[in-house]
C-alpha cells in the first residue's frame, strides 16, 4: 500500500519524546563548540611553554641589554641610569683593546676549529668501522666533553706552566728550552686552542659518526664495484654526504669560539691580574666584556660589547649561509 510523503513541517510540530529537555537539546552544540575551541587552541597551548621560556630568558635579557647599551649604568649604582645614545658603541669601537679582542677571538677560533673538526672527522671514520667494544671507544672519546671547563682549564694550566709544567718537562728531553706559554703572543693562543680541541673533538666526532651511519651502504657498494679505494670512497662518498653536517658543526664551533670564556679566564690560574694576559695577548671578546662589566663596573659599554658580539655572529652566520648556498649550487 503506497504512502504519501510527509508534508513540510510535519516533524517540526512533533512533540518532544519522554525525557527530552531543553538542556538535553542544547548539550550537543555546547560540546561541539568546546571541541572546536580545543582543536584551535591546543597547538598554541603546546608551543606556549617554549615562547614563555624564550621570552623570559632570551628575548627580555636581549632587549634589556640593548636598553643598558644606550645608557650609562654603573655596577655601584644600578638604580640610576643616564641616556647616552650611541656613545657606548662609539667608545668600544674607538678602543684598540676591543679590536685586539676581536683579533684574538678570530685567531683562536680558527686554530681551534679547523684541527678540531679534521681530527673529529678522522675519528668518526675510524669508529664507523666494525670495531670490538665500539660502545667503549665512543664513550671514551666523549669523556673530555663531559669534563667541566674549570677542571680542564685548571689541569691544562698546570701542563702549560712556565716553571715545572709537564709540557716544558717533556720538551726539555727533546732539546727545547722552557717556554712561557701563558705570556707568549702566539703560545698563549695555542694553549687555549689545545684545551678547546681536547674538549670538543669527541663531541663533533659523534655527530659525524651519526651522519656517517645514515649514509646508504648502496653508495659504498657501487663505489667498491667501480674500483674505488677506501680513501676514494671517503672523499667521493662520505664527505659529500656529510656536507650539511660539516656546515652545522662549523657554525656551532664558530658560535662557541665567539663565546670563549672559561679557558682564557683560567689559563693562568684565574688570577684577576692575568685575565686576558698581561698584554691582552689572549683576551677574547667575552673576557673583554667581563673586564668592562665586572672589573671596571661600567655596564653600558659591556652591554654594547654584547650587542657587538651578536652582530659579529650574525655576519658569520650570513657568510656561512652564502658559502653553503654556493657549495650547494656547485654540486648540482
Amino acid at each position: 500500500m503506497a504512502t504519501s510523503p510527509p508534508t513540510p513541517g510535519a516533524y517540526a510540530s512533533k512533540p518532544d519524546g519522554p525525557g527530552t529537555t531543553l538542556a538535553g537539546r542544547g548539550h550537543q552544540p555546547w560540546r561541539t563548540r568546546l571541541w572546536r575551541f580545543d582543536d584551535m587552541a591546543s597547538p598554541y597551548a603546546y608551543i606556549a611553554p617554549f615562547f614563555l621560556i624564550f621570552g623570559a630568558f632570551g628575548l627580555y635579557p636581549l632587549l634589556y641589554t640593548g636598553w643598558i647599551a644606550l645608557h650609562r649604568v654603573e655596577m655601584t649604582n644600578l638604580d640610576q641610569s643616564q641616556w647616552v645614545g650611541w656613545d657606548n658603541f662609539a667608545k668600544i669601537l674607538q678602543d684598540s683593546e676591543f679590536w685586539t679582542a676581536v683579533f684574538n677571538t678570530f685567531v683562536i677560533g680558527v686554530i681551534s676549529t679547523v684541527p678540531q673538526l679534521l681530527v673529529a672527522l678522522g675519528l668518526a671514520h675510524l669508529l664507523n668501522y666494525k670495531l670490538r667494544a665500539s660502545t667503549f671507544w665512543r664513550t671514551l672519546i666523549l669523556t673530555p666533553y663531559a669534563t667541566s671547563v674549570a677542571t680542564a682549564a685548571l689541569v691544562f694550566a698546570l701542563v702549560f706552566r712556565a716553571d715545572g709544567g709537564l709540557l716544558n718537562w717533556v720538551l726539555h728531553f727533546v732539546g727545547f728550552d722552557n717556554t712561557d706559554w701563558g705570556n707568549g703572543k702566539w703560545t698563549s693562543k695555542i694553549a687555549i686552542s689545545v684545551i678547546v680541541i681536547w674538549r670538543w673533538t669527541g663531541y663533533n666526532a659523534l655527530i659525524y659518526l651519526a651522519a656517517m651511519q645514515a649514509v646508504p651502504t648502496d653508495l659504498y657498494e657501487a663505489a667498491s664495484i667501480d674500483g674505488a679505494t677506501r680513501w676514494q670512497q671517503f672523499r667521493k662518498v662520505t664527505i659529500p654526504s656529510l656536507r650539511p653536517t660539516i656546515l652545522f658543526t662549523i657554525v656551532i664551533s664558530t658560535i662557541g669560539s665567539m663565546q670563549l670564556f672559561g679557558e682564557p679566564l683560567l689559563l693562568q690560574g684565574g688570577t684577576l691580574g692575568s685575565i686576558g694576559g698581561s698584554e691582552h695577548q689572549y683576551e677574547t671578546l667575552s673576557i673583554y666584556l667581563f673586564n668592562y662589566g665586572w672589573k671596571l663596573g661600567h655596564l653600558g659599554p659591556a652591554a654594547a660589547v654584547a650587542w657587538a658580539m651578536l652582530v659579529l655572529l650574525l655576519l658569520i652566520a650570513l657568510i656561512n649561509w652564502v658559502v653553503a648556498r654556493f657549495m650547494r649550487k656547485s654540486t648540482v
